[in-house]
């Protein structure tokens, strides 16, 4: 890659240049790559109008000016890099250890009893049952923990499904109270 603090110059070619304003135009590509063309083509040296300056790509495309710089440097290296699409994940179509039956049985078990000489149920213990129980061949205590975090369920831990939530301004049950109608009349007339 070049230089950190070298200005590159980016020089877009015809064909590229109509590639990105399409890009740009269509609309139905990711925001990433719209935006990482919309840099492309204002800091376009061969422009008509000539390439705009760091601070106003800044202002029309609200990207940062280190990624503009990122930008111009991957185009120079990579070529039209920059706008396609992003690579796939080496992990992506690695089914999860968890599925919902899974979790359903590690729910179950973190609400019983606890094994003999344990006073609650640690993650490492969970792991272990789900492998001596053979739900799962086996599993980590980190892969327990995040799927007990997603489900948010802990015994005689307050809920908001249950119980009213903390964030509810003190002076709300006294409004609700206030704003009850009376029948009484609140004038006296007198004779």
């Amino acid at each position: 890659m070049p230089q950190p603090n070298k200005k590159v110059e980016v020089k877009l070619d015809e064909a590229t240049r109509k590639n990105l304003e399409s890009l740009v135009r269509n609309g139905k590509a990711p925001a990433r790559q719209v935006r990482w063309a919309r840099v492309l083509l204002l800091a376009d040296a061969d422009r008509r109008e000539g390439r705009h300056p760091d601070w106003q790509i800044v202002e029309q495309t609200g990207v940062s000016p280190r990624q503009i710089v990122r930008i111009r440097q991957m185009f120079a290296h990579d070529g039209i890099g920059p706008t396609q699409p992003r690579k796939r994940r080496s992990d992506a179509d690695v089914p999860k250890k968890l599925d919902g039956g899974v979790q359903a049985r590690l729910v179950t078990l973190c609400c019983s009893t606890p094994p003999a000489g344990h006073q609650r149920w640690s993650l490492r213990l969970l792991a272990d049952e789900l492998a001596r129980l053979r739900v799962v061949a086996n599993v980590c205590p980190e892969t327990v923990r995040r799927c007990l975090k997603k489900i948010a369920s802990s015994p005689g831990k307050r809920n908001a499904s249950v119980f009213r939530s903390e964030t509810v301004p003190a002076s709300w049950r006294t409004w609700k109270e206030s704003s009850t109608s009376t029948r009484q009349n609140t004038t006296r007339h007198t004779r």
